[in-house]
C-alpha cells in the first residue's frame, strides 16, 4: 500500500472519530462542562492516534526495509513531499486552535464568561466559602447555608462564586469537570448544568496546610423537585 493511501486512511479515520465520539461523550457526562471539556480530549486523540499509526507504521517499515543496508545514502530531496507535509502541519495545528478556543470560550467551561446561555429558568447561584480545612455553601436568594455538601439541581444553569476566608484553596469536582481557586479577597466564578443526578466528590486542589487532605466534601445533583424540597427543609 502506498504513503498516498495510508495517509488518506489515517485522514479518513480521524474524521469519523472526530464527528462520532464527542456525541458518545456527551451522552455520558454529567454536566455540560464534563462535556466540553471531554469532546476536546477526543477530538485531538482523533487527529493524534491516526497520525502516531502512520508515522510508527513508516519508521517501523523503513527500519525493516533498510536493516542490512550497510552504506546507506542520503535520500534525494523530494519537495513535493516537504510542501504536503507542510500543508498537513499547518491544517492539523490549524484545527487543534479552533477546537480548543471553541471550548475557552465555552461559558459552561471559561470562568467569569460574560457569554449568556438561553434558558428557560433563573440560574441557581451559591456563594462557595474556603477556609482551612472546610468548605461553606450559601444559597442566593434562599436563606440557607450548609456545610461540606453542596446541593444543586439537575438540568438547570448553576453559578457558583468562590472565594477564601484565609489563603489560596481550589475548589475541584472532577465529576463535573468542575475547577477554580479560591482567593482571599476576590470572587471567582464558573457556571455549568448538571446533567445527571448522583453523589461527586469535591475537594481542594491547591495545598493549604496540614489539614490539606481532608479539605473534602461532597456535590449532590438531585431532580429539581427534590432540590426544591431539600430547600424548603433547610429553611424549615
Amino acid at each position: 500500500m502506498s504513503y498516498k493511501r495510508v495517509g488518506l486512511l489515517a485522514l479518513l479515520a480521524a474524521t469519523l472519530l472526530a464527528f462520532a465520539e464527542p456525541a458518545a461523550a456527551q451522552s455520558v457526562a454529567d454536566s455540560t462542562t464534563e462535556a466540553a471539556i471531554w469532546n476536546l480530549n477526543i477530538q485531538l486523540l482523533a487527529v493524534a492516534i491516526p497520525i502516531t499509526v502512520l508515522v510508527e507504521g513508516i519508521l517501523i517499515y523503513t527500519v525493516w526495509k533498510f536493516r542490512k543496508n550497510e552504506s546507506p545514502l542520503p535520500t534525494q530531496e523530494n519537495r513535493r513531499l516537504e510542501i504536503t507535509w507542510t500543508i498537513a502541519t499547518a491544517i492539523i495545528l490549524l484545527f487543534v486552535g479552533v477546537a480548543s478556543y471553541q471550548v475557552l470560550a465555552n461559558p459552561y467551561v471559561t470562568a467569569s464568561s460574560q457569554q449568556q446561555i438561553d434558558t428557560n429558568q433563573d440560574p441557581v447561584e451559591v456563594k462557595v466559602y474556603a477556609q482551612k480545612y472546610s468548605w461553606e455553601f450559601e444559597y442566593v436568594g434562599e436563606n440557607v447555608t450548609s456545610t461540606n455538601t453542596l446541593v444543586v439541581p439537575e438540568d438547570r444553569v448553576v453559578k457558583f462564586n468562590i472565594t477564601s476566608r484565609d489563603w489560596l484553596h481550589s475548589f475541584h469536582v472532577p465529576g463535573l469537570g468542575l475547577k477554580q481557586d479560591a482567593f482571599p479577597g476576590k470572587w471567582n466564578e464558573i457556571q455549568t448544568r448538571p446533567t445527571n443526578t448522583g453523589t461527586y466528590q469535591l475537594y481542594c486542589a491547591e495545598y493549604c496546610g496540614v489539614g490539606h487532605s481532608g479539605m473534602l466534601g461532597t456535590v449532590e445533583v438531585k431532580s429539581q423537585d427534590a432540590y426544591q424540597n431539600w430547600l424548603d427543609e433547610q429553611q424549615g
